[in-house]
């Protein structure tokens, strides 16, 4: 796939992500032929909107060359995101689609993290309620009010989707609990002594605390790893290498550095997630992270992958550059 995408024109100077197709055309159709966005009746001019929302979401203005562009939009789930732009546009076709697609994996995804099975009430309430906001309708709006405008293609829409869910669950408990305490707290004429709201802030006051937990881990994670493994993690994603790049220092073909990567990272993700369902001690017995549930790790990947605050230059130092023998793994 990497051979069909239009060759770059000059790395020189950044890109005005305002406009960041301009002089890009061919880059702009190969995104939305990828995406297959024709098929939900979405103009090339609305996808290229949602492509600019994205990448000003995630890039830094004034540090984007054409060739950083092009690899964080290569990146993106784009037919995912498509679907999440036709749904939000209100396309009848692209709900009857999400709705025959996801409906299941929503209603499994809620019973893995409510600890019950698929079928049982408690699942299908948590999975079909967010069908509402996910239509817009949660607060009375219509379409434009969509969850799905919160989408922006970074992660797949089934994580996406299994981390709101998991935010909705968290939500709720808070909620119960704090109207819990208003019930305690009544003054001697029955009226409670704090305002009773519905809704939980916008914000979650806990999204620093899943990034920090997030961080250990893979930290922790990253300690676990083979030095030619983390040099390779290095060269791509601190020093934001290209796949042909490091195959040229390691001495491999373009397709093996992709293939090693994958599984690194497939490796890597499976050990971050066990640190942080058994939780981080300390030398001395005491815990320095507790054990969180899968509702809290899926916050925490979903919080650490959307806004991207990890500093991979610090957790990635730089070493030893092993030779080419060094970056295969002995069979």
């Amino acid at each position: 796939m990497i051979e069909d995408l239009p060759k770059r024109g000059g790395e020189s100077g950044c890109v005005d992500l305002s406009h960041p197709f301009d002089d890009q055309a061919p880059l702009l159709d190969w995104l939305y032929a990828q995406s297959q966005a024709g098929r939900w009746k979405i103009s090339r001019q609305r996808f290229a909107a949602v492509l600019e929302r994205s990448a000003k979401k995630a890039l830094s203005p004034g540090t984007v060359t054409p060739q950083k562009l092009q690899e964080y939009l290569n990146a993106l789930h784009l037919e995912d995101l498509a679907l999440a732009t036709a749904c939000a546009d209100g396309s009848e076709i692209a709900w009857e689609h999400f709705f025959a697609t996801y409906r299941a994996y929503l209603r499994a995804a809620s019973a893995a993290i409510l600890r019950c099975s698929a079928g049982s009430a408690e699942a299908c309430d948590l999975a079909d309620s967010l069908f509402t906001e996910l239509y817009g309708l949660a607060d009375g709006e219509g379409s434009e009010r969509s969850l799905f405008r919160y989408f922006h293609g970074r992660s797949s829409l089934k994580t996406w989707l299994r981390a709101v869910l998991a935010q909705r669950h968290i939500d709720s408990i808070r909620a119960g609990r704090r109207f819990e305490d208003l019930a305690e707290d009544e003054s001697g004429d029955g009226q409670p002594k704090a305002p009773l709201r519905t809704q939980m802030p916008p914000v979650d006051p806990h999204h620093d605390r899943y990034i920090a937990w997030f961080t250990r881990a893979l930290q922790s994670a990253l300690d676990g790893l083979e030095p030619h493994e983390k040099h390779r993690l290095r060269l791509y994603y601190a020093e934001e290498k290209t796949l042909a790049e490091i195959g040229r220092l390691l001495g491999e073909h373009e397709s093996s550095v992709s293939r090693h990567l994958d599984r690194v990272r497939r490796d890597l993700r499976q050990a971050v997630e066990d640190i942080l369902r058994q939780g981080i001690g300390a030398a001395n017995g005491s815990v320095v992270q507790p054990g969180l549930s899968d509702a809290e790790i899926a916050l925490c990947f979903e919080y650490s992958a959307g806004e991207t605050p990890i500093d991979l230059d610090k957790l990635l130092p730089p070493t030893g550059s092993p030779g080419p023998a060094a970056g295969k793994r002995t069979p």
